[in-house]
C-alpha cells in the first residue's frame, strides 16, 4: 500500500470558495454548449442522407473533421493559454465555435458543412486544457479529481442535449434550424468569462529537489520541456489510456441513435433520446470516478491510475456482451451499464495530467491528452465505424470496440506502476494572481 502523500502544491492565488464555484460553473457551462454544438450532427445523419444522399463515411467524415482541426491547433492554442491568459483565450475560443456552429444551418451542401464543421475544432481546440488547467488553480490538490469529475459530467450532458434537442427540431421544424439554435447561448456565457480572476502566467523550471530546498530554479527551454514529458511515464500512459476510451466512447455515442433509427425503427427523435439517456448516466459516473478515486487515493497514492483500469475493462465487458450476446431490451439494460462505466476513467485521468508536472506545463499537459484522444481517438473512431457500417453493418463495426477498452485498460494499469516517481519528482511553482 502507498501510505505516503506527497504534494505540488504550492498556491499563493486564493479565491474564495463561491467564486471558484461560479468560474466552475462557467466552465462548465461552456464545456456543455461546446458538446451541444458538436454532437447535434449525430441526430441529423439520416435527414442528410435523404437530402444530400451521403454515405455512412462521409457522415462519420462531419463528426471526424471537427476533431482533426481540434488536434491541429490545440498545441498552438495551449501555448496561447499557458504563456498568455487561460480566460481571454477560453472566451474567444468559445465565441468562435458557437458562430461556426450557427453558420453550419446556411450551408448548402456536403462540402460547406465539412468546411464550416473544421472551424468549429479550430474554436474548440485546447478548451478542456484551459479549463483543466483553472480548475487545477482553483481547488486544492486533494479535491482536484472530484471536481475534474464534475466537469468531465458536461460532456454526456452536452452530448444528450445535443443529440436530443436535434432530433426533435430536425421532427418539428427541420435540421438546418437545430444547428441554429442550439448555437445561441454559448456566447452568452463566453462573454461573462472575460471577466473572471485568473493566475498569472507561471515560470516554467526545471524539476529537482535542489530547486525546491534552495530556492533556485532555472527555466526550461524547448527540450527541456519534452523532456519533462518523455521522463514521466504515468502521464504517457494517461494519454494511451484516453485514446482507448475516447474510441469507444465517440463511436457510441456518434452512432448510436442511427443504429437505433435503423434497428428498432425509431423515429430519430425517440433514437436520440434513448441514445441519451445511456450517456447522460455519465454525469452520475464521471463524477462517481473522480469522488472514488480521491477516496482510494488517501490509502493507495496511485488510484488515479488504477481506478481507470478497473473501470474501462469492466465497460469493455459490457460492451462486448451487449453487441455480441444480446438484442433488444437486454442489449439496452448492458448498454445503460456501460454507460455509467465509460466516464469513470476521465476525472482521474485528467487529474492525473495535472498532478505530475509543474503549474506552467498544466494546459501543455492536458493538450497532450487531447492531442492523443483527437488524433487517434475522437478522429478514427466515426470515421473507422462509418466505414464498417458501409462494407458491412453498424453491428459489425460496433463489435471492434472492446478491443479499444482493453487496450485502455491495459495502459491505465502499466502506468500506475510509475505514478507515485513521477509525482515526488515534480517542482513546486508558486501561482499569483494576474493583474
Amino acid at each position: 500500500m502507498n501510505d505516503v502523500k506527497p504534494s505540488n502544491s504550492a498556491r499563493d492565488f486564493e479565491v474564495t470558495p463561491g467564486y471558484a464555484y461560479y468560474v466552475f460553473g462557467l466552465l462548465f457551462l461552456m464545456y456543455a454548449f461546446d458538446y451541444i454544438d458538436r454532437m447535434v450532427i449525430s441526430a441529423l445523419f439520416p435527414y442528410l442522407k435523404i437530402d444530400w444522399g451521403l454515405t455512412d463515411t462521409q457522415c462519420g467524415w462531419l463528426a471526424s473533421i471537427v476533431t482533426i482541426t481540434m488536434t491541429l491547433f490545440v498545441f498552438p492554442v495551449s501555448l496561447l493559454i499557458d504563456r498568455w491568459s487561460r480566460k481571454k483565450t477560453i472566451g474567444i475560443m468559445a465565441i468562435l465555435w458557437s458562430i461556426a456552429a450557427m453558420a453550419s444551418a446556411f450551408t448548402k451542401n456536403f462540402k460547406q458543412l465539412f468546411a464550416v464543421r473544421s472551424v468549429i475544432g479550430i474554436g474548440e481546440a485546447a478548451y478542456t486544457a484551459g479549463g483543466t488547467a483553472m480548475i487545477a488553480a482553483y481547488f486544492p490538490e486533494e479535491r482536484r479529481a472530484t471536481m475534474t469529475g464534475y466537469f468531465t459530467a458536461a460532456i454526456p450532458l452536452g452530448s444528450a442535449i445535443g443529440i436530443v434537442l436535434g432530433g426533435i427540431i430536425a421532427e418539428t421544424i427541420g435540421w438546418r434550424y437545430a444547428f441554429g439554435l442550439t448555437a445561441i447561448p454559448g456566447l452568452f456565457v463566453a462573454l461573462l468569462f472575460f471577466g473572471v480572476k485568473d493566475y498569472k502566467t507561471a515560470d516554467i523550471v526545471k524539476s529537482n529537489v535542489a530547486a525546491d530546498q534552495t530556492g533556485l530554479s532555472t527555466k526550461m527551454n524547448f527540450w527541456d520541456i519534452a523532456n519533462e514529458f518523455l521522463k514521466t511515464p504515468s502521464v504517457l500512459f494517461t494519454y494511451m489510456g484516453y485514446v482507448g476510451n475516447t474510441f469507444v466512447t465517440t463511436a457510441l455515442i456518434t452512432w448510436l441513435p442511427t443504429y437505433f433509427h435503423r434497428v428498432d425503427n425509431l423515429p430519430m427523435d425517440k433514437a436520440g433520446m434513448k441514445t441519451s439517456v445511456v450517456f447522460l448516466l455519465a454525469i452520475i459516473g464521471a463524477p462517481l470516478g473522480g469522488y472514488i478515486t480521491d477516496k482510494w487515493r488517501k490509502k493507495r497514492l496511485n488510484a488515479r491510475m488504477l481506478l481507470p483500469a478497473t473501470t474501462s475493462l469492466a465497460a469493455g465487458i459490457c460492451v462486448f456482451i451487449a453487441f455480441t450476446l444480446l438484442t433488444g431490451s437486454a442489449q439496452y439494460m448492458m448498454l445503460l451499464l456501460a454507460g455509467l462505466l465509460l466516464p469513470m476513467f476521465a476525472a482521474a485521468g485528467g487529474a492525473v495530467t495535472q498532478d505530475v508536472v509543474q503549474p506552467g506545463l498544466r494546459a501543455m499537459s492536458y493538450s497532450l491528452a487531447q492531442f492523443c484522444m483527437m488524433a487517434l481517438g475522437y478522429s478514427l473512431s466515426p470515421l473507422f465505424i462509418g466505414a464498417i457500417s458501409d462494407r458491412y453493418d453498424l453491428l459489425t463495426a460496433f463489435q471492434f470496440l472492446p478491443i479499444f477498452a482493453l487496450f485502455g485498460a491495459v495502459v491505465f494499469f502499466i502506468g500506475s506502476f510509475y505514478y507515485v516517481r513521477d509525482l515526488e519528482k515534480v517542482a513546486k511553482v508558486q501561482l499569483k494572481e494576474e493583474t
